[in-house]
């Protein structure tokens, strides 16, 4: 058992001196930066949420929050990880929809013309709401697609992750991509 599967064991049994969230951190820090860079890599320009903070935010909602929560490995720990990413993406859009936060605004780039395409907010939520579907449908390739485009993991890392084999996750990423592509068609976006 690695070091990382054993510390999410002792915070699973409730963690009463809290040292082994301290202690998981700077195991995980670097890979979960890792993937969130890879992901806010595919975030349209402007982006105020840095994959720094989105790294902080997804470990709290993790390993913070008060809600009973168990890992069964580290794979299943990562795949959690990737859940909370995409939350808190899909969160942060929906909040800078909302007039209050200037969603009946547009952004300009005041250097460059023409202007910029507009911002992709409504394709993340469009996605989230086409993922959720598909989740509904086929709960494991929507966790195959999550890994891939949350978290940012190969074919071969999510396949792992997941416990099935590499043409497995081969065959659920074509299906799920046409999938998602034909709901996101048929949604107009």
């Amino acid at each position: 058992m690695n070091e990382v599967t054993r510390l999410l064991g002792e915070i699973d049994r409730g963690d009463p001196d809290g040292g082994a969230a301290g202690r998981l951190l700077p195991l995980i820090y670097a890979e979960l930066r890792k993937l969130a860079a890879a992901r806010m890599a595919r975030e349209s320009p402007g982006q105020t949420l840095e994959a720094t903070a989105l790294v902080h935010e997804a470990y709290l909602r993790l390993v913070g929050s008060e809600a009973e929560q168990r890992w069964d490995s580290r794979g299943h720990f990562f795949a959690a990880a990737a859940e909370a990413m995409r939350r808190i993406l899909v969160d942060n859009a929906r909040r800078k929809q909302t007039a209050k936060h200037g969603g009946d605004r547009e952004r300009i780039d005041l250097e460059q013309e023409p202007l910029v395409a507009p911002a992709r907010a409504e394709n993340l939520i469009a996605l989230d709401e086409a993922l959720t579907a598909l989740a509904a449908e086929a709960p494991a390739k929507a966790e195959l697609v999550k890994l891939r485009y949350f978290a940012g993991l190969s074919l071969d890392e999510s396949a792992l992750a997941l416990g099935i084999s590499a043409t497995t996750a081969k065959r659920h990423w074509a299906y799920a991509r046409a999938w998602l592509h034909t709901a996101l068609a048929d949604a107009g976006r």
